[in-house]
């Protein structure tokens, strides 16, 4: 662009004021030679330092944005490296431009989903080191009995290795049953299926663990509603209908009720389970359909279970298209599980 300006300027200029000093009456060839090549020198020099004075200028804003620009990347290249040594507390501070700041925001959202993961995975991992020991120690208290003649080896010795042995192995299957799940390699049979009638063999299969423990059970569906019906592998949703039906168990005190409800919202059917009993409070409510997550850690291990029923329960769920949420209104007030699942007739509408 600065040379077509020279160029433009050189060409164009000393015609133009050779024609202008002719109308001024000026027709000396040696006065106009003269103020020509005078005129000529004067506009190239004039031009010569007004892009000298411009380059310059642009060489000092291009080096003051590069400088600004490469501090803000390096924040942002020492904070990756940082990260990538584990310290996920750290954030980068606003950068100087708005698409620097966007992806600075960006990186700290991603730092914070990282250093989540990372505590998950610690806590996962302190938790299965937990459920493993527990059956071991129990089995090795045994072999050690059994051995200095503490205890016989019949029935009950051979009980107790074989309890703990299926332990271990509910919770390997467990593990599995959740990760295939979540990565949807779950296998399935997908079938109309009566959602009323799944609920009622998950009470007749929850009874008697529930009379037990003297907690009440009921069920409620509405025979006049609309069509309960759903397309999904009745095995793996009457799993979560046992899932959840254990866990209200789990966490109602004796005397308590639990009551499944069936029904339907919007072309979903909707199971919930609920009972009047421990609660969820709003801290621990977003967690319990992690893996091994657990409220009250020391008092849930002590009421059996694996630690991954609702994890796997809310896999089955999505992998049917549908939802697994909770509510409760905090400690001692009981809770809400609501199982979601698209009705089938909504199903047919969407692929007719």
């Amino acid at each position: 662009m600065a040379l077509t300006m020279v160029i433009v300027a050189a060409l164009a200029g000393p015609s133009l004021f050779e024609a202008h000093m002719h109308q001024a009456g000026q027709a000396n060839p040696e006065v106009l030679a003269h103020s020509a090549e005078a005129f000529r020198t004067a506009g190239l020099l004039s031009l010569t330092i007004g892009l000298l004075i411009a380059f310059a200028g642009t060489l000092i804003v291009s080096v003051l944005v590069a400088r600004r620009l490469r501090r803000s990347l390096d924040r942002l290249g020492d904070a990756a490296v940082r990260i990538s040594q584990g310290d996920y507390n750290l954030r980068v501070q606003d950068a100087d431009s708005r698409e620097l700041d966007t992806l600075a925001n960006s990186f700290n959202t991603m730092a914070e989903k990282l250093g989540g993961v990372e505590a998950t995975r610690r806590r996962l991992l302190t938790d299965l080191a937990h459920e493993i020991r527990t059956p071991l120690a129990s089995m090795e208290i045994c072999v050690e009995s059994l051995e200095d003649g503490a205890i016989d080896p019949g029935p009950e010795a051979w009980r107790i290795l074989t309890d703990q042995i299926q332990r271990i192995s509910r919770l390997a299957e467990d593990i599995g049953q959740v990760s295939a799940a979540e990565e949807g390699r779950l296998a399935m049979d997908l079938q109309p299926t009566s959602v009323p009638e799944l609920a009622q063999r998950a009470i007749r299969a929850a009874r008697d663990g529930y009379d037990r423990k003297q907690v009440r059970l009921d069920i409620s569906s509405d025979p006049a509603g609309p069509n309960l019906t759903v397309e999904a592998d009745a095995a793996r949703i009457g799993q979560v209908l046992g899932n959840l039906l254990s866990n209200a168990l789990q966490h109602t005190a004796p005397g308590g009720h639990v009551e499944l409800l069936v029904g339907s919202r919007d072309g979903w059917v909707e199971v919930q389970v609920a009972d009047d009993g421990d609660g969820i409070s709003a801290r621990h409510l977003p967690h319990i359909f992690e893996r091994f997550y657990r409220a009250d850690t020391a008092r849930d291990r002590e009421r059996g279970g694996t630690g991954v029923g609702l994890a796997i329960s809310r896999a089955i769920a999505e992998a049917h298209g549908g939802h697994l949420t909770a509510a409760s209104e905090g400690p001692g007030r009981g809770a809400v599980l609501t199982l979601q699942l698209p009705r089938l007739s909504e199903i047919l509408t969407e692929t007719s």
